[in-house]
């Protein structure tokens, strides 16, 4: 094993607990390595670049639900909600942004992934808790995008469908075949060793993001224009006329899961901020890049969710571009469905690769010297192109993407997963844990009025979670009552 493979296993991890990410040695180049002052390969990230995997993150399947969850609060709450979330997530992630260097904002130890900064502020206790929410969120995230994939993906082949062969068409798919060519795709793609090889990938899902999302805006436009649009009201779904008043309570609830859902990627944010260059302080690019991605995804977010409702009303669809049919202008719906593909392509890595890190970090350290997990061999095709090719990583990596793709074709249920995920991650990893860490690192008394304000809204936050999460277990309790596995058809 070579010195350089040596040191990065030995660097690999902080422990059991708070495994670091692991990052391959750079091949040869017949000179020093630019490293930063970690020892590690320089770090290139800009605002741009972590805009860009904040909007990666954040404009995915989620937004596709906003016009279903306005429906459900209705006109005065639906928008309400959308500005709280995006406000709290915005201030939340400021304060967790400030914990990525333990110390001097500059020159402080850097935490490397978010149970790195959870353990070097709170107990070993809240580092546990903090690992089972954040990669329980990331496994769930990985088998919400699949589902979310592979409706699109049948979407395109049912629009098609239809225009070629009539409106009668029986031209029902099912979802289990895409689900499974998705997994074929994020096999390939999941070989990028880290966050800092994916910024490329980032910045195409980014656009993706932005032109099925417009594409999503300009189409309810033209629907609350030109007509019929659906009945919307001041407080959404009408008793008796809609939905029960049981129903009206679970899915007022679930809506709120899918609206923290559309805003959930804390889980990543110190993975992400571990890409950015120093100097600037990484915190202040970070605060800025969560400044361009936060109000830019509310301003679409906005835009679908209240065009959405004005398009399609009560009635609107948990998904908003199956709302417009597979008709006309069915080439544009393809189109934007290729879009949603092409993001979730990125997407399901950006959440993923804090997983692979940590995993192969933590066996890295427990194993250095196993050649298997610690050797990198390098594939020449020709005389520059190339890559790392690690058989742990291949091994692994490879089954973790077939293990989530089988549990996405078992719960094929779009909106109750969404809520449940959204419920779950947001509480813990969008406001608790940064609360507490703010709390211990700036010496906040307990009792003060600062003290009391920010238990009060981690209190609050708490409460709506584990509301959307009891609606989104009911929800999918509801599903599996008339679930064939395998047999989804969109």
């Amino acid at each position: 094993m070579t010195k350089d493979v040596e040191m990065a296993a030995r660097n690999g991890s902080n422990g059991a607990v708070a495994g670091e990410a692991y990052y391959p040695p750079p091949p040869a180049q017949g000179g020093d390595v630019d490293v930063d002052d970690d020892g590690k390969q320089r770090r290139t990230g800009t605002v741009w670049t972590a805009s860009a995997h904040i909007i990666t993150a954040v404009i995915g399947s989620g937004v596709l639900s906003l016009a279903w969850a306005t429906a459900q609060l209705g006109w005065v709450v639906g928008p309400v909600t959308l500005m709280l979330f995006a406000a709290i997530t915005y201030y939340t992630s400021g304060l967790l942004a400030d914990c990525y260097r333990t110390g001097d904002a500059h020159t402080g130890k850097r935490n490397y992934t978010y149970m790195d900064a959870v353990a070097s502020y709170l107990s070993r206790p809240q580092v546990w808790a903090c690992g089972v929410f954040q990669y329980v969120n990331l496994v769930g995230t990985a088998i919400g995008y699949t589902i979310t994939a592979s409706i699109s993906a049948a979407a395109i082949n049912k629009a098609n469908c239809f225009h070629k062969n009539g409106r009668a068409a029986d031209c029902g798919v099912y979802d289990s075949m895409y689900m499974a060519v998705f997994g074929v795709v994020q096999i390939f793609f999941s070989q990028v060793p880290n966050f800092h090889d994916l910024w490329w990938l980032s910045i195409l899902a980014a656009v993706m993001s932005f032109t099925y999302a417009s594409i999503a805006v300009g189409l309810s436009l033209a629907q609350t224009i030109s007509g019929p649009t659906g009945k919307a009201t001041l407080t959404g779904t009408e008793v008796g006329v809609d939905v029960d008043s049981a129903q009206k309570i679970w899915l007022a609830f679930q809506a709120l899961g899918d609206i923290a859902f559309a805003y959930s990627y804390s889980m990543i944010l110190i993975e992400i901020q571990d890409t950015v260059r120093s100097p600037p302080a990484e915190n202040k690019t970070m605060k800025k890049a969560t400044l361009v991605g936060v109000s830019t995804t509310t301003a679409f977010y906005m835009l679908c969710g209240c065009l959405g409702y004005a398009a399609f009303g009560n009635g609107a669809k948990g998904n908003i571009l199956t709302g417009f049919g597979f008709y006309e202008p069915y080439w544009l719906i393809d189109f934007a469905n290729v879009c949603i593909v092409v993001h979730l392509v990125g997407a399901y890595q950006v959440f993923c690769q804090p997983i692979f890190a940590a995993v192969e970090g933590f066996a890295a350290a427990t194993w250095p010297n196993a050649g298997f997990i610690t050797r990198e061999h390098r594939v020449a095709a020709g005389k520059r192109l190339g890559f790392n090719l690690n058989l742990f990583r291949l091994t692994w990596r490879t089954a973790f993407v077939i293990v989530s793709t089988l549990l996405a074709i078992l719960m094929p249920f779009f909106n109750d997963i969404l809520g449940f995920l959204g419920a779950i991650g947001f509480w813990p990893l969008t406001v608790y844990f940064p609360v507490e860490m703010y709390i211990r690192q700036r010496g906040i008394p307990r009792y003060t009025t600062r003290w009391v304000a920010l238990q009060t809204l981690s209190f609050l936050c708490f409460l709506v979670s584990l509301a959307a999460a009891v609606a989104s277990i009911e929800g999918v309790t509801e599903s599996l009552k008339n679930y064939v596995p395998f047999k989804t058809k969109s």
